[in-house]
């Protein structure tokens, strides 16, 4: 592989993340506990430094660095600056949860960092290898994150079962991949879209590797039948870890779905075959996620299910197989990165020392504790239920247009039919916090910065329900300007 001075151009936010990393670590070696605050600060920096690094492409042409296994251009500059904020809010609303549990430490902002890391070679990544580096950069950094409370059995059984099903995905996605090496003799996506289009590519070796590649992909979703790790690692996981992994790592997951399939096996025939797994996938994930989260009693559970579907809504965006489904799907994943802040942020603020409020149970009588956050967990609420004039109506309207504008309108019907199922525990919640007397007297004691971000953060969602179209605008001219989807 030949190596150039400026190939370091386009990915100088990925450099200087790494770089920050190193520091952050050694620093941290040096600071006591007392005075971890230094430690987060300077995490904090490099976050926000990073998206101001990557914003820079959101306007640009596609570059190429690396001998083309790195690409940066609108889609990924986007994408990246908002994991970078996302895990930034993450740790903001995470700081007063971490310091009584011990868990306020460099480890667990090196993970952070590394995760973020991980994500933005998965977002930028135009090779096979580079995607497969990126995401286990990233795994591994979740799994160490879940198993951080040692002491805690839950966790630690929860760390299990992400590592061993998710090595599982790993090795699924691995073999997926040789097999479109042995049918395209390449791993360069730019080199499978020129295999497949001018038929060198063995077609029946293809669509079996097509077929591992769904698999590992629904698992990294947490797509039904791939949802088992799900509401088990989201229960087990201390709440910021949840929040870590219940967020960002989405629009990464997303990435790595366009770069794979909508990219490299992005081809007529091939969209054919995977846009009917994917019918599958998505309707079984509104089905089950839908229906079994309504016979959950705890939050963090309610809300695993809740993904699960919100994942098939994602899928629906995706098998439409054009520009307007791919919008759709990166607008919606955008959407729902910025509820479940909202959510998981939420029971981080009502989380205090020895007590995690992550029962139903706990948000009784919210309203009359602290009528502000009740307020801003409605409207997180509504949103996922789909209610405008909150932004997730409009995300779920935007999917439902792209898959009726391609003839399934068998299938919006069930998303819209499975939607209102899932109304029901959303107001459920709804109903604890307004209608319930409250099970505990105390008032949340919430910091300055959480509350003012979890203020913005419920605002922003109302807003954006009310002028989506900014938001639309940026997903379409991402998708639009970078995209390569083979004909």
């Amino acid at each position: 592989m030949e190596f150039s001075i400026m190939d370091l151009a386009p990915a100088s936010a990925e450099i200087f993340l790494l770089a920050a990393v190193c520091v952050i670590l050694v620093a941290d070696l040096f600071v006591s506990d007392e005075r971890r605050y230094l430690t987060y600060g300077l995490t904090q920096v490099a976050l926000v430094v990073t998206a101001f690094l990557t914003a820079g492409g959101i306007d640009s042409a596609p570059v190429y660095a690396f001998s083309g296994m790195f690409v940066g251009d609108a889609f990924s500059s986007v994408l990246k600056a908002g994991v970078c904020l996302t895990v930034a809010i993450g740790l903001v609303y995470s700081r007063s949860y971490l310091e009584p549990r011990g868990m306020y430490r460099g480890e667990y902002f090196v993970l952070a960092l590394f995760a973020t890391l991980g994500m933005m070679v998965m977002i930028s990544a135009n090779h096979f290898l580079a995607l497969y580096l990126g995401l286990e950069l990233l795994s591994l950094s979740l799994y160490a994150m879940v198993a951080l409370a040692r002491d805690s059995a839950r966790s630690t059984e929860a760390a299990m079962k992400y590592f061993v099903l998710g090595a599982l995905a790993s090795g699924m996605l691995l073999y997926g991949m040789s097999m479109v090496y042995g049918a395209t003799a390449s791993l360069a996506i730019g080199d499978v879209i020129a295999a497949i289009q001018s038929g060198d590519a063995n077609s029946t070796i293809l669509k079996f590797g097509l077929v591992f590649i769904v698999a590992g992909i629904g698992f990294k979703l947490g797509a039904v039948p791939f949802h088992m790790w799900v509401p088990d690692v989201y229960h087990g996981a201390p709440t910021a870890v949840t929040l870590m992994i219940g967020t960002a790592p989405k629009l990464a997951a997303f990435a790595f779905i366009v770069r794979m399939l909508v990219e490299a096996l992005g081809d007529e025939q091939l969209v054919v075959e995977w846009r009917q797994m994917l019918v599958l996938m998505s309707v079984a994930s509104l089905v089950v996620g839908n229906v079994v989260a309504i016979a959950q009693t705890n939050l963090k559970r309610m809300l695993a299910y809740s993904t699960i579907s919100h994942m098939g809504f994602l899928l629906l965006g995706v098998l439409s197989g054009d520009i307007d489904g791919y919008s759709a799907a990166m607008f919606y994943v955008s959407v729902y990165v910025i509820m479940g802040l909202g959510a998981f942020g939420m029971i981080l603020l009502m989380s205090r020392k020895g007590h995690e409020a992550e029962e139903l149970e706990d948000l009784k009588g919210l309203s009359q504790r602290h009528p502000w956050y009740a307020f801003i967990m409605l409207v997180v609420m509504f949103s996922m239920a789909g209610v405008p004039p909150t932004v997730g109506f409009w995300a779920k309207l935007s999917v439902l247009q792209a898959v009726v504008s391609i003839g399934y309108v068998w299938l919006a019907v069930v998303a819209v039919l499975f939607s209102l199922v899932g109304a029901f525990y959303y107001l459920r919640v709804v109903k604890l916090m307004f209608f319930d007397e409250p099970s505990q007297q105390e008032v949340m004691q919430v910091g300055v910065g959480s509350g003012v971000l979890m203020s913005a953060n419920g605002i922003a969602v109302l807003a954006l329900g009310m002028m989506p179209g900014a938001l639309l605008a940026i997903c379409e001219r991402a998708i639009t300007m970078s995209l390569r989807v083979a004909t």
